[in-house]
């Protein structure tokens, strides 16, 4: 794919949002379909003569072109011939595959239909459609250079400038020339998106949802929430006196989020000084990250690979913000925060593949602010779960945003500058260990 041509993500100018498409379980045929159009020049004659037409659902033709899972990936192909040639025949391809630094692309998906079986192409234009339909699954090889395949969920493409992997998904046509002429191809890559969604939230947060209410917490709806295991917070307090402090975070279940939408949390803490509970539950002070791991390599989908950092690079992918919670915020004792942490548009949702996996987790690093210096190295989280990120909601239930009117976010801080990485994941990969995966 040529530089111009790398996916920022799943929005923007490129590829669309998934609300733009037509949202979860819409169809192709139920949304404007734009259509873009792609040729190929005579050598040395600066005229176009081979054509792809495809209807997508990007929003601009300048787009590139962008589909979801079961969509038909329908158009025509056509040539405008100066002069009648003679061919072997022209074929049409969806060809998708993954490849890693150093390593040749390994295809997973190879569609092929013949659109003319070969002979005399007279003089002017001839046209002929093309239909495929994107399959929800594909046969990938499970390790590079190896025969032995699995049937596995279709990743979406991937492509990141100066990244260490790409998904790349294209329609190529092929003009198949004589013996002593090469074979002429006319490429083009498209954004794929699968559709992945959460299952159902407890009773009590769909109701909130669908109603607009205020969201019960962990206390009072527990099949909502998942309660993870209190965290000591101990430190001095401005520069006087030792004090410790119980953090217990609560996260909205299933622990599965839509692309778009926020990820609700609950944070409690609790202790004996009251100074030290307002110090810390000061919103400013906490330090929450999404923090997207890719696994490379043979061993990509064997959880265990962060043991193994020449293969797993970690990136910031979003930061939450909190505030007071409306009820019981403040007692004696014990301090109550709200929080979200916003799922952007940018962020590629959860994928396990051969050689290439996006995972998630939520990680909390030690409390900083003024006033308060924690036991703890900054750079370690105190808390890290795994969560997934999924491409559209449960149909009927749309997550929303529970900050208070008018908050205004704070900016957000660099996720590898807090734990010490200067360079972003994919420099890191390359400077630390000489570029390719092996």
């Amino acid at each position: 794919m040529a530089a111009d041509e790398q996916l920022p993500g799943y929005t923007g100018k490129t590829v669309p949002s998934y609300a733009a498409t037509g949202g979860a379980g819409t169809s192709a045929a139920a949304v404007p379909m734009t259509e873009h159009k792609y040729g190929l020049e005579n050598l040395g004659k600066g005229k176009e003569w081979l054509f792809i037409f495809v209807k997508s659902r990007a929003p601009a033709n300048a787009s590139l072109p962008y589909f979801l899972q079961g969509d038909t990936v329908a158009g025509r192909v056509e040539v405008d011939l100066e002069k009648s040639e003679s061919t072997k025949g022209i074929m049409i391809q969806i060809l998708a595959g993954a490849t890693s630094v150093g390593q040749e692309e390994s295809i997973f998906l190879d569609l092929k239909q013949d659109l003319f079986p070969g002979g005399k192409l007279d003089k002017g234009k001839k046209s002929w459609p093309f239909s495929f339909t994107l399959p929800a699954q594909v046969s990938a090889a499970k390790d590079h250079g190896h025969k032995d395949k699995i049937t596995i969920d279709a990743p979406p493409s991937f492509s990141e400038r100066g990244g260490a992997a790409y998904i790349d998904y294209r329609l190529m046509v092929t003009v198949k020339r004589g013996a002593l002429k090469p074979n002429q191809t006319l490429t083009k890559s498209f954004a794929y998106m699968p559709l992945t969604q959460p299952d159902a939230p407890s009773k009590l947060r769909a109701m909130a949802y669908k109603d607009g209410t205020a969201l019960v917490g962990p206390d009072a709806d527990p099949l909502g929430w998942k309660v993870l295991p209190p965290v000591k917070i101990k430190g001095k307090l401005f520069d006087a006196k030792d004090v410790e402090v119980e953090c217990t975070v609560a996260l909205a279940t299933p622990l599965c989020y839509t692309i778009g939408a926020p990820i609700p949390i609950f944070m409690t803490l609790k202790g004996t000084d009251e100074v030290a509970l307002d110090t810390l539950s000061n919103p400013k002070a906490v330090r929450m990250h999404l923090v997207r791991s890719m696994g490379l390599g043979s061993d990509a989908m064997d959880d265990s690979i962060k043991q193994r950092s020449n293969t797993f690079i970690q990136t910031g992918a979003g930061q939450a913000y909190f505030w007071n919670a409306t009820e019981g915020a403040k007692e004696p004792g014990k301090r109550i925060l709200q929080g979200e942490v916003e799922l952007k548009k940018s962020v590629k949702p959860s994928f396990v593949f051969p050689r290439f996996t996006v995972r998630y987790t939520l990680n909390m690093l030690p409390f900083d602010i003024t006033g308060f210096v924690q036991q703890a190295d900054k750079k370690d989280a105190l808390l890290s779960e795994s969560v997934k990120i999924a491409t559209r909601h449960i149909p009927g239930i749309v997550p929303r945003s529970y900050a208070p009117p008018g908050y205004e976010k704070p900016p957000e801080s660099d996720y590898n500058a807090a734990v010490g990485y200067l360079e972003n994941g994919n420099q890191r990969f390359f400077h630390h260990h000489g570029g390719a995966v092996q």
